[in-house]
């Protein structure tokens, strides 16, 4: 097979989709591997070292969409990028069809083939090619939400952990999944009073075993909340529903309850937010305020740090990508579960239901799409 890896081309995207050590093994597997050039160097991959392990090294993004079989990513194509998309293309990244109608129609129209790293599924449910993401930006988002409380930046001027004598600062965190347990992790260890909302007893149950005192675990719903927005110095918004819109927990009245400079991360924001008032930033331009809070939606925040988050997104994604290589496209999403249900749109169908639901698109299941 023929496998390419454009640069990125996102706004302040630094990651790669393929390291030298994952190109290798696809090269010595008889693989012929395309990669742009420099599509590595700010994750810390010179061409050389591409070369030194079997790749080719093309000009431009238009060779890499022209000849590879299957383009491996790291964030959902752009316009450009859809509009080289055809028939015969297999592009496995992450994609976020359902916060994006534009691009899920473009895609569409394409004829190309979707397989999403973000709704491959385990049977426990884990989502095994967005945990190390998730757990980047959760780590991240209360190290960003900290320096934007900073006066400034426009906010508070309150220190997180606090000091002898003052009172630390309060995190309060929407999700306790992978992204909301990281971000308590770290918020907990920098001294925080921290809130942890999720509808799942169970998971509550978990965390409040595993984590420090200074964690608390609430259930989620309106009125919790609003009791807890008023003394929210960081608001951290972490809900996932897989391949499907984010729900908006916080609405813009609910805004109001906040005191001014406070500060909001909604890492949901590349599916759609969990926070009314979100849209997607960039890491040009991250912040905007709305009725005086601050809030920080960048939709690509791992891409900040990317040699951390390249290689522990490449340590996830190489056993698939070695699949679908040795195995062939088909081959490999009939043989695995967990892989078939990344697959959202096919030669023109829409072959996830997050998807279908989010725009209200004929649903055909995947199994049904590849026989």
């Amino acid at each position: 097979m023929v496998i390419g890896t454009p640069k990125e081309i996102k706004s302040h995207e630094n990651r790669v989709a393929l390291t030298p050590h994952v190109a290798l093994e696809l090269t010595k597997s008889g693989h012929d591997v395309l990669i742009e050039n420099s599509a590595g160097i700010s994750s810390g991959f010179s061409d050389e070292d591409y070369q030194s392990v079997g790749c080719n090294l093309v000009p431009s993004l238009k060779e890499i969409f022209s000849q590879a079989e299957m383009v491996v990513k790291v964030k959902e194509p752009q316009p450009e990028e859809v509009q080289l998309c055809h028939k015969d293309t297999t592009l496995f990244t992450y994609f976020h069809f359902a916060a994006d109608e534009s691009l899920t129609t473009g895609f569409l129209n394409s004829g190309a083939t979707a397989i999403a790293y973000e709704t491959i599924m385990l049977k426990d449910g884990s989502l095994p090619l967005l945990v190390p993401m998730s757990e980047v930006a959760g780590r991240m988002s209360v190290q960003e939400g900290a320096k934007y409380l900073e006066k400034f930046h426009g906010g508070r001027g309150k220190l997180l952990g606090g000091v002898p004598g003052i009172e630390p600062a309060t995190v309060t965190i929407l999700g306790g999944g992978v992204v909301g347990t990281n971000a308590a992790h770290i918020a907990a260890g920098l001294g925080a009073n921290v809130n942890i909302l999720d509808v799942n007893l169970n998971r509550l149950r978990y965390l409040d075993e595993i984590m420090p005192k200074n964690v608390h675990t609430i259930y989620s719903n309106q009125y919790n909340l609003q009791e807890l927005l008023p003394r929210t110095d960081l608001l951290i918004g972490a809900v996932l529903i897989p391949g499907a819109k984010a729900p908006n927990l916080v609405t813009r009245e609910m805004l109001g309850l906040m005191q001014e400079g406070t500060v909001v991360v909604d890492v949901a924001v590349d599916q759609g937010g969990c926070i009314e008032t979100c849209k997607p930033t960039t890491h040009e331009d991250p912040i905007y305020e709305v009725d005086g809070i601050i809030h920080y939606c960048v939709s690509n925040m791992p891409g900040a740090v990317p040699f951390t988050s390249t290689t522990a997104l490449t340590n996830a994604t190489n056993p698939y990508i070695q699949k679908l290589a040795n195995q062939g496209i088909l081959n490999a999403l009939k043989s695995d579960q967990a892989l078939l249900q990344g697959l959202n749109t096919f030669r023109g169908l829409v072959t996830h239901q997050g998807v279908s639901d989010a725009f209200g698109l004929d649903f055909t299941p995947p199994d049904k799409a590849i026989v």
